[in-house]
């Protein structure tokens, strides 16, 4: 392929955009799909046509220029430009759209997720669809960097006028048990008795989780620390302590539901928010379209046999 250089092109740009986002040529080609060196020709070609340098390469961390951090709100401008123009090109005709990003928290892979990709597949047949898993924060930061384009997250707090934001579920915080602790004629203080298994602080939900217990000075023994369902989920099962934990979260690790149990959390109640985020007027309607299929999904496979298992949680895992 042949660079051309004296012209600004929109790959340019949004090489450009990446670069400045990651700070580092070789992040933002793996971030891109590119190799380094086109990348560092794609920036050369456009500092080249603008008659300026955008980018200090020989600073570690790579850092803009005073012309690199003028230029980069315009880029980011171009950018949204020709994602409004490709979305009002789609609009009515979303079955043409080539590639659809989309970013999921880990708690939906195992039925929510495939269910949601299928729906999708069936009525955009020419799309390409890329899954990204991973915790709330990071999605969120991926949404953020243009590397996905629409996310389905735990709220984090986090707003901006960019985003498109659609509400989908109140996912309340409980208390998953070891088998045998219910029935008992005091549950919280047997869980006194054990070990906290605490979701990593590392990540956003065991930051909320860690907050909360601090605000109401609540001390626990939390000896262990983990960031993986399943492996929080075992140690509850095998007796070795009991967590907090979401209806979400318990029913991902679903092998471990016969050795454990749900109550409330034996303290002052705590939630967080699902939704649908993307960014504002990109895409159409088909955020909107995501979020009532995702909240069809939600009620058939979590919301309504939670309510069965366990009647306490009706109207506390709710859709929104």
């Amino acid at each position: 392929m042949v660079e051309t250089a004296g012209r600004i092109t929109l790959w340019g740009v949004e090489v450009f955009v990446a670069a400045a986002d990651e700070s580092s040529i070789s992040v933002a080609a793996r971030r891109l799909g590119a190799s380094p060196s086109s990348v560092s020709q794609q920036i050369t070609n456009l500092e080249g046509a603008l008659g300026a340098t955008l980018l200090d390469r020989s600073a570690r961390p790579m850092s803009l220029t005073p012309a690199g951090a003028l230029f980069l709100k315009r880029a980011q401008a171009i950018l949204n430009e020709a994602q409004q123009a490709r979305a009002e090109l789609t609009l009515g005709a979303m079955s043409h759209l080539s590639r659809l990003r989309l970013g999921m928290i880990e708690d939906f892979d195992a039925d929510v997720t495939p269910r949601l990709l299928s729906d999708l597949a069936g009525d955009m047949p020419s799309t390409r669809f890329l899954l990204e898993t991973g915790a709330s924060h990071r999605l969120h930061d991926q949404l953020d960097a243009r590397a996905l384009d629409v996310i389905v997250a735990a709220d984090t707090g986090a707003s901006a006028d960019w985003m498109e934001v659609h509400a989908l579920m109140e996912d309340p915080f409980v208390a998953a048990i070891p088998n045998g602790i219910v029935g008992m004629d005091d549950p919280a203080q047997a869980l006194q008795d054990l070990p906290l298994v605490q979701y990593t602080a590392r990540h956003h939900m065991g930051r909320v989780i860690s907050d909360h217990l601090a605000r109401h000075n609540i001390r626990l023994n939390n000896r262990f620390e983990l960031d993986s369902y399943h492996a929080i989920m075992a140690m509850v099962a095998a007796g070795a302590g009991w967590t907090i934990i979401t209806p979400l979260g318990f029913f991902h690790a679903h092998r471990f539901r016969a050795q454990t149990d749900l109550i409330e959390l034996p303290f002052a109640p705590m939630t967080r928010r699902i939704n649908l985020t993307a960014r504002e007027g990109v895409l159409g309607g088909l955020p909107l379209d995501m979020a009532n299929r995702t909240k069809d999904i939600l009620q058939n496979l979590i919301v309504t046999p939670a309510a069965q298992s366990y009647p306490w949680l009706r109207d506390k895992l709710r859709l929104l």
